[in-house]
């Protein structure tokens, strides 16, 4: 096997397998890593919008995604105390779709489409262990194990760590955390059979109180349920521990009666375990420095009621790749600060405004009656509930919800209304 690759990516999941897929458009030698075997499961509730399909599309693996018999929806159904918000997202180029695959199906696809492109060497089972450092203290590779145990090294111009949220690269090249918001809440994900939404499909979106549901229809006739309350509640989280789909069911009844998700939870069944995920940072950090980069959640984690996360491990791959485009791999080393600085700059441009929004929403704070007002306006007028729902899949941008909430405003102040 070669020892030698332009770019080492650490984790072969949605982001660096989407980079690897980029790179070698490229021409570059690659070498994709991760310490799983595909097909492999994550903590995630997975769900892609319009915009990021149509990248799968130009991907070529956007078929074989549908093929696996989960359901496209383009409704959703959003409840804030009350305040309702139901409609369908806008298209995206020419999709007005969203897709909810499970994490086994779509990481298993992206691999192995990652794996058949040129110039792509992939080794699965293989767990990083260390970077190496040239004289300069500038990344040249990494080291790492294999499955039967081998210590095998790789030297690159560039190593970038596609590898989570705990994201080891991003710690062993001691990238500076920019932004930290902690969230205030428990998150648990589960699977259920039998959950009834009736011929529509959609998503549904609840928040009462200091509780918080999703529900996303996803393959293999199921739905993935969110669910999230405040960690301080650690009676409950103690309780979820010993019986948690008893106390999954029970949060519903208790904390979310005002709505009718808790009669439907009723009727379905779990399938499979349920997963916490108990306290973590809404991050951004640093993106690149010398022979080192990041993307995905390795470059910012926000909260999951966000929906963000697999398209910023989408975007970021391409815009990592447009970055190195601009440079040949042997002119990366006298460049590092001026990629650096092109890099994070789109990286900010691109998503700093959902970033923020997720700041907001991971905060178990009461909406103020001024917000809920707003989304009863745009609850009530179907061109404002696209500007919304467009603000998920970027068709629209917070600045256009703003501009339908002043429009409405303004009908409403106008003589004779």
């Amino acid at each position: 096997m070669t020892a030698s690759f332009d770019v080492i990516i650490v984790g072969a999941r949605i982001a660096g397998a989407t980079l690897a897929w980029e790179l070698s458009r490229l021409g570059l030698r690659t070498l994709l890593i991760d310490r799983a075997e595909f097909p492999s499961d994550t903590l995630s509730t997975h769900n892609v919008y319009a915009n990021t399909l149509s990248k799968f599309r130009e991907m070529g693996i956007l078929d074989e995604l549908l093929a696996t018999g989960t359901p496209l929806y383009n409704r959703a159904h959003i409840d804030f105390e009350g305040a309702v918000i139901d409609g369908r997202y806008p298209a995206v180029d020419g999709i007005d779709g969203c897709l909810c695959v499970k994490r086994k199906y779509i990481d298993d696809i992206l691999f192995r489409h990652a794996c058949a492109q040129p110039g792509v060497t992939a080794i699965s089972g293989f767990r990083a262990t260390a970077l190496v450092r040239g004289a300069d203290g500038a990344v040249t590779g990494l080291t790492g194990i294999t499955k039967e145990g081998q210590v095998l090294s790789f030297a690159a111009s560039l190593v970038v760590g596609a590898d989570g949220r705990r994201s080891s690269v991003r710690q062993w090249a001691g990238a500076k955390r920019v932004i930290a918001v902690p969230t205030d809440y428990a998150s648990y994900v589960a699977y259920v059979d039998g959950y009834e939404q009736g011929e529509d499909r959609f998503v549904e979106f609840y928040k009462q109180g200091d509780k918080l549901a999703i529900a996303f229809p996803t393959s293999d006739a199921q739905y993935v349920l969110g669910f999230m309350f405040p960690l301080t509640d650690t009676e409950r989280i103690d309780e979820l521990r010993d019986e948690p789909e008893q106390g999954l069911r029970a949060l519903a009844e208790e904390g979310l009666s005002a709505t009718d998700f808790p009669a439907r939870l009723r009727g379905a069944t779990f399938a499979g375990r349920i997963r916490a995920l108990l306290g973590y940072d809404n991050d951004w950090h640093q993106g690149m420095g010398r022979g080192w980069a990041l993307i995905g959640d390795a470059f910012s984690f926000k909260d999951p009621a966000v929906g963000q996360g697999m398209h910023d491990a989408v975007f970021g791959a391409g815009l990592l790749a447009r970055t190195l485009s601009g440079y040949r791999p042997g002119d990366w080393s006298g460049a590092w600060e001026e990629m650096a600085a092109k890099y994070e700059e789109g990286m900010k441009a691109k998503l700093m405004s959902r970033f923020e929004i997720g700041c907001q929403m991971t905060r178990n704070v009461s909406f103020p009656q001024e917000l809920l007002s707003a989304y009863r306006l745009i609850g009530a007028d179907d061109q404002a509930t696209r500007a919304f729902l467009g603000m998920y899949n970027y068709a629209c941008e917070p600045a256009d919800i703003d501009r339908e909430v002043g429009r409405l405003l303004g009908a409403l102040q106008a003589p004779g209304a």
